[in-house]
């Protein structure tokens, strides 16, 4: 697919922005290359989907959002408006169970169409899947890649959240809750409206020990040691305490991967997709008001399938990253080699050179009108008598393409 990122000049003309598209491809790679360095296999799924592998299963992807068409045969379908359902779908109907690991990786488009203004929203997602493994080191080595997917682009200041579907859920299996007020508890509890979460408690059929524990959900986020800390200090039984446990044991092995200080622990976390049954977790980057990743495991997913298949995941919006991207502020490196006519061959040696190390470079004849040079580009000049780098307004001489990058490095 071609994506072509459009604005209007001061003439009104379209003007397609090359450069953000050569980011997006960039970012893609970096992406994959992450990926691919973690051990995952690329896959793919069908662009479209029959509209009954979504709509028998609730609380997945929302009926109204699905893209719809029909084939010849009159069958309904729809485009792509999920991932992980179709290559779970895939992985059961030849596996009930797994006696191997399996690490997947897309890149792929999904399609929704907005429930409030009817309006088609198309974006790549980026996404692992891996199945096989129940356990707190799959769990940390899924959250610990979404933290190098990050960390890849270059995003300083991120933070993941992490929550635990399981602990909700069994919250609330225990208790007669209607729907309607289930619905309005998950909303207060998400919005830590604690006032608003008492006084609906107050009029529900519930234990004392469990409205203290729903009430001080909202105030369980923070610094994940203090986090569990207050949590396993609350009135539990042996099942949530088990939770805890597993959470705990998950952290500690992030931060063997040195990803403390961007992890939060977040109880009051609740995903709206059924289907996760443990560990989710959310990435937030500066400037984009929303997740730009989402992700959890999945262990009963299977069963819609006729399969016990552990499984965990996540995917990353490619265009809200990009976005992301676009607002941090970065400097980028332009170069503009500029040679004595009888020295074209070693100035076009070193701009290759320095293209190979990711760096912007044009060359010209240092008889050019400089006019045509970017005012922010760095400027090398091949002599045959001497090589300098003009940085405010000194002559520094190198040696080799080291010597430069040990100039840049210097002046940033």
């Amino acid at each position: 697919m071609c994506y072509m990122y459009l604005h209007h000049n001061i003439e009104n003309d379209l003007v397609i922005d090359t450069e953000k598209i050569k980011r997006r491809a960039m970012m893609i790679e970096q992406i994959k290359d992450r990926f691919m360095t973690n051990g995952y296999d690329e896959i793919y799924t069908s662009t479209f989907e029959h509209y009954d592998l979504y709509a028998k299963m609730n609380g997945s992807v929302n009926r109204r959002e699905m893209i719809k068409t029909i084939d010849n045969s009159g069958n309904v379908l729809v485009l792509r408006p999920d991932i992980t359902i179709p290559i779970t779908q895939q992985l059961a109907m030849n596996n009930e169970t797994l006696t191997k690991d399996l690490r997947y990786f897309y890149m792929l488009d999904v399609f929704r169409q907005a429930e409030l203004t009817n309006e088609y929203v198309e974006n790549t997602q980026a996404g692992i899947e891996y199945f096989g493994y129940d356990a707190p080191e799959a769990d940390a080595e899924v959250i610990a890649i979404a933290a190098h997917l990050l960390k890849d682009l270059r995003i300083e200041y991120f933070k993941i959240e992490i929550g635990h579907a399981g602990f909700f859920q069994k919250l609330i299996e225990k208790i007669d809750v209607p729907q309607e007020n289930l619905v309005e508890l998950i909303h207060l509890i998400q919005s830590k409206n604690v006032a608003e979460i008492e006084l609906l408690l107050r009029d529900l059929a519930i234990d004392e020990k469990m409205k203290e524990v729903m009430v001080a959900l909202p105030f369980l986020y923070g610094e994940p040691n203090i986090v569990l800390k207050k949590a396993k200090a609350l009135p539990l039984n042996d099942c949530l305490r088990t939770l805890i446990e597993r959470l705990e044991a998950t952290y500690e092995i992030l931060c063997a991967y040195e990803l403390e200080r961007y992890l939060t622990i977040d109880f009051s976390l609740i995903n709206q997709m059924d289907y996760y049954s443990g560990v989710i977790f959310q990435g937030f980057i500066p400037n984009i008001g929303r997740p730009v990743l989402m992700g959890g495991r999945y262990n009963t997913l299977g069963n819609y399938f006729q399969a016990n298949i552990p499984a965990i995941g996540f995917a990353a919006n490619v265009e809200l990253l990009l976005d992301g991207i676009d607002t941090n502020e970065k400097e980028e490196v332009n170069i503009v080699v500029l040679y004595e006519a009888s020295e074209i061959k070693q100035a076009l040696q070193l701009a290759e050179q320095l293209r190979e190390k990711q760096i912007k470079t044009v060359t010209y004849d240092k008889g050019i009108d400089l006019q045509r040079i970017r005012e922010d580009a760095v400027q090398i000049f091949i002599e045959k008598e001497k090589n300098y780098i003009l940085l405010d307004g000194d002559k520094i001489p190198f040696q080799t393409v080291q010597g430069i990058l040990h100039r840049l490095k210097e002046r940033t």
